[in-house]
């Protein structure tokens, strides 16, 4: 059995486990990244939020990420909840914060290809396509244990999903729960222009959210009762299109499927501890969300960029990746992070389910203050894709990501003339 050393090891080869890898290779630490791609095409999409698009534009991926993406100008939220106090449409514009988008989206097929092509081609980084099967750690550092051998590191990075391994191994314990609901995923084409629009509608049985692709394509995200989500998915490509244009009021025209589908439990999942011993979570092994605001992925690329400072902090310091001290920092920089993020994604769907009178009046208030209130409607949407708070310098635009020159790299930012 052969062992290899490397200053850090991350396992699990999705698109977190990947920008982790190369953000770490990046910074000139030797890097071993262990796990088989999946790049099955499910019907999801991600959409990639200001901070997400700084992060991987300091990687040195994001040209080739933003020619497979579309842009996200305007979003628009309708209230279809067949509550007494629906306000009307709202609608919110990117320019109104200074930006031309408020993010960009990408199937996350696509976003791994355009990941693992950049890790290919990075020095400093090693590629292992095989699973984890051990780890264990000792004064000096960490050992992971594959068939072919074992791999000695200062930190091991726990990418390996929601049902992570290394995490069980640690014994970091999990809070997790469920939702009475299901979310039918799949891509659409349709006859009108989207208009870079994304669009969702609130319904008693949760959101309905379409959001642009290139072209008049879009992603659907249908979260509904488990058993409306399973008959949904059990219809032919014609009566799914059907059903789909009916609720979504027939705003984009007619609908064919232009892809594939996915059904997607809606459940969550927390973590107290984001570290154990020469250890560190990130992503879905840290925290899931149902599929709801865009929240997932790019607080898994949050993760990523925080550790990462953690590490770059702790050298400076003269601490190894792994010591204690940078662990420390990074569980001091994901707490409020994550916290309210989780509470945030959690309380808009629970509203929607409630029925209640009253929470249905302070719904309807809220997004009719935000529609009116203009400074209070832009602060709201700054935090939302700017936060001030905490950002992590690779998505501060510190590697001079500014707005102006990203415009230069983003072909989604262009301005073109809309179809009638």
């Amino acid at each position: 059995m052969t062992e290899s050393t490397c200053n850090i090891a991350v396992v699990g080869a999705g698109a977190v486990g990947l920008s982790a890898a190369l953000a770490f290779a990046r910074d000139g630490f030797k890097t071993v990244l262990i796990g088989g791609l999946d790049v099955r095409r499910d019907g999801r999409t991600v959409a990639l939020l200001n901070g997400s698009v700084r992060f991987l534009e300091a990687l040195g991926v994001w040209p080739s990420v933003a020619s497979e993406a579309a842009p996200l100008e305007t979003m628009r939220i309708v209230d279809d909840s067949g509550s007494l106090f629906r306000p009307p449409p709202a609608s919110f514009r990117a320019g109104e914060i200074g930006l031309d988008a408020f993010g960009w989206n990408i199937e996350n097929a696509t976003l791994v290809e355009k990941l693992a092509e950049a890790a290919g081609t990075c020095g400093n980084l090693t590629l292992v396509p095989e699973f984890a099967i051990g780890f264990a750690t000792d004064g000096a550092g960490a050992t992971l244990t594959l068939a072919s051998g074992t791999i000695r590191a200062s930190l091991v990075v726990a990418a390996d999903g929601r049902n992570s391994k290394l995490r069980q191994i640690a014994g970091i314990g999990t809070q997790t729960w469920s939702y009475p609901q299901s979310a039918v995923t799949v891509i659409l084409a349709h006859d009108r222009d989207h208009r870079e629009t994304s669009t969702e509608f609130h319904t008693r049985h949760g959101p309905f959210t379409l959001v642009p692709l290139p072209g008049r394509r879009s992603s659907l995200v249908w979260v509904t009762s488990k058993a409306e989500a399973e008959r949904l998915s059990t219809l032919d490509d014609a009566a799914l299109a059907l059903a789909i244009e009916r609720q979504a009021q027939s705003h984009l025209g007619a609908m064919r499927i232009d892809g594939p589908r996915g059904l997607v439990p809606m459940t969550g999942l927390s973590v107290k501890h984001y570290r154990a011993a020469r250890l560190a979570l990130v992503g879905e092994a840290a925290h899931v969300f149902p599929p709801i605001g865009a929240q997932g992925l790019n607080l898994g690329f949050r993760d990523v960029a925080s550790l990462r400072d953690a590490v770059v902090d702790g050298q400076k310091d003269g601490h190894e990746p792994g010591s204690e001290e940078t662990l420390i920092g990074y569980q001091r920089g994901r707490d409020l992070d994550v916290r309210l993020r989780t509470t945030a994604v959690d309380g808009l769907n629970r509203t929607l389910l409630t029925g209640m009178i009253p929470t249905d009046f302070l719904r309807g208030a809220g997004l009719l203050a935000l529609s009116n209130i203009g400074p209070l409607r832009r602060v709201v949407m700054r935090e939302g894709v700017l936060p001030r708070v905490g950002v992590p310098r690779l998505m501060q635009g510190v590697s001079s990501v500014s707005n102006s020159n990203l415009t230069a790299v983003i072909p989604g930012r262009r301005r073109r003339a809309r179809n009638p």
